[in-house]
């Protein structure tokens, strides 16, 4: 966003692997209350994975400018006009198969499958184009009284040709070895939101209100790429689609919605909500239904503040997820996604608000889990799903050098009912293999750990250090039948196994220019962060990377 001041900042970055990225952002004061902000941005890199068949890496190539223009800044009238736009130009990385818990395979001929073998290659290509325009009015009635109007117009364009890595088979030059997954899609949507915020007292209560409307418009098109190769070689271009007719969508939502948070007595908060949402899409397929929703939304809460350094509170929420996007796989209407959350928490502040420590116990359960998987044909993932959690949280400053960032987090997930979907062809109900109910639900590890703190040292030297951690997670798809996940009865599926990485950072900073250094991975341990349990494989994360940044402010 504009500001009222004359700044600028660039920067350049060289790493391992190719990798580059040039930034600059640059604020003018334009008069009292007017200023422009331009931001750009440059990136792109590799990294150590390798097609053997022609050398080529895996490649991010990403650029961006941001624009802000605000006028009646700090006054009773702001207004903001933003744009963004980023264009992606890269090859694709699907990954390595991973199977019967191990990432690692050998072919027909002996040849070895790892982490470091890459199935794509140069021809390979993830285009996209993002453009998102937003104008925003705030109008102050006094202090306490504001309306905050945005309206936002975004446009999202995107084509792929990625490779499916195999189980059995190397890659080759001509990408015949494996399967090729291509899209071309087109996502539009218009939003206007508008807020009326206000404090008050009534009946000699305290009141902090907030009511709005939003409307969301969203057009969606998606297809397929046709093979424009002979024989078993593969090659797409990102403008030729097949013939058969696009899958679309057109949809409208409304919704309303206020929140009151009313201070019932001296250090004693309670806080009521209530949304209204009105789903109507239309799709293109024969098998999809007119959707048609109506859906309220609550959150509740009651909180206490012992001190200005201690606050406990409990809190209830229950939300439906109102997005055409989400429900584009339903071939007939079936109960809208909803989650509901039970939370009890607290924070506490220490050394003088410095250092800030947050922890809760939470229960969250979710209703007709949907698959946003566009390569799947399941529409419902689980029918009911709960996620029982309890998180710890560190943040600030323990000396004036010393600062930490640190977070903790128990998840203890279960499938409480299996999946029930409709069939394309016949519209009979087909249930999920009974045998998942109180199993651990997907890519869902049982804990995450993550700690980054940095020592400022020298008076203008900083030296930082964090480790990141996940447990194991599983990978299976939950809305079929049993498959191969179960061995003489017994749930034993595909498994990505836990891991600890490792980064640090030194720098040198001055009060108009700065140096930094970053290692990602400093022990260069092989890590798999997520499984895609359809296809059996995992994207490895990065090997040990540098990266040397220059900073110039001005």
């Amino acid at each position: 966003m504009a500001k009222l001041t004359d700044e600028n900042t660039v920067s350049a970055s060289l790493g391992s692997y190719n990798y580059h990225q040039l930034t600059g952002d640059f604020n003018k004061k334009l008069g009292d209350t007017t200023a422009i902000r331009v931001n750009v941005m440059d990136r792109a890199e590799e990294n150590y994975r390798k097609n053997p068949t022609n050398g080529d890496r895996p490649r991010l190539d990403r650029q961006g400018i941001a624009l802000s223009f605000g006028t009646g800044i700090g006054t009773d009238n702001e207004f903001f006009l933003n744009h963004v736009t980023t264009k992606t130009d890269d090859d694709p990385d699907f990954g390595i198969s991973f199977f019967n818990k191990r990432p690692v395979n050998v072919n027909s001929t002996g040849g070895k499958i790892d982490d470091s073998v890459y199935y794509g290659g140069s021809k390979n290509f993830d285009s996209s184009n993002t453009s998102i325009t937003t104008a925003i009015f705030t109008h102050k009635f006094n202090e306490d009284t504001q309306l905050r109007t945005q309206l936002r117009d975004a446009d999202y364009e995107r084509a792929y040709w990625a490779q499916k890595p195999s189980a059995s088979a190397l890659p080759t030059a001509d990408f015949s070895s494996t399967g090729a997954v291509t899209r071309k899609m087109h996502y539009q949507t218009q939003t206007l939101q508008s807020d009326f915020s206000t404090k008050f007292e009534l009946a000699g209560l305290k009141h902090q209100f907030l009511t709005g409307v939003e409307y969301l418009k969203e057009k969606n098109y998606r297809n397929s790429l046709i093979d424009l190769a002979s024989g078993s070689a593969k090659f797409y271009e990102s403008g030729v689609e097949t013939t058969a007719n696009p899958v679309k969508f057109d949809a409208d939502n409304y919704a309303v919605y206020f929140q009151d948070t009313v201070t019932i007595a001296p250090k004693w908060d309670v806080l009521f909500g209530m949304r209204r949402d009105e789903l109507r899409a239309d799709y293109s397929s024969a098998t999809s239904p007119k959707l048609s929703y109506g859906e309220n939304s609550y959150r509740t809460a009651l909180s206490y503040h012992h001190t200005p350094d201690a606050h406990y509170y409990v809190s209830y929420s229950d939300s439906f997820s109102p997005t055409a996007d989400l429900y584009q796989l339903t071939v007939k209407p079936q109960p809208a996604e909803r989650s509901k959350t039970v939370e009890l928490g607290t924070k506490w502040l220490f050394l003088d608000g410095d250092l800030a420590f947050r922890t809760a116990l939470y229960s969250t359960e979710k209703d007709w889990e949907r698959n946003t998987d566009l390569e799947s044909t399941a529409a419902i993932l689980t029918k009911k799903r709960r996620t029982n959690g309890l998180e710890f949280e560190l943040a600030g400053r323990i000396t004036e050098n010393w600062e930490v960032f640190s977070g903790l987090a128990f998840m203890d997930a279960e499938i409480l009912e299996v999946a029930e979907n409709v069939n394309a062809t016949t519209g009979a109900i087909t249930s999920a293999y009974s045998g998942y109910e109180g199993k651990r639900p997907r890519n869902t590890p049982s804990a995450t750990f993550n700690i980054w703190s940095t020592y400022k040292f020298a008076e203008k030297w900083k030296f930082g250090m964090g480790l990141e951690a996940k447990g194991e997670r599983l990978g299976y798809n939950p809305s079929g039948g049993a498959g191969s996940n179960f061995t003489d009865g017994k749930f034993d599926p595909n498994t990505l196994p836990g891991y600890a990485r490792v980064d640090a950072m030194l720098s040198y900073e001055e009060k108009k220019w700065a140096v930094k250094l970053n290692v990602k991975n400093v022990l260069d341990k092989t890590y798999y962060d997520a499984i895609y349990d359809n296809g059996s494989f995992s994207v490895p994360g990065n090997s040990r990377t540098a990266i040397l940044t220059t900073e110039l402010k001005f």
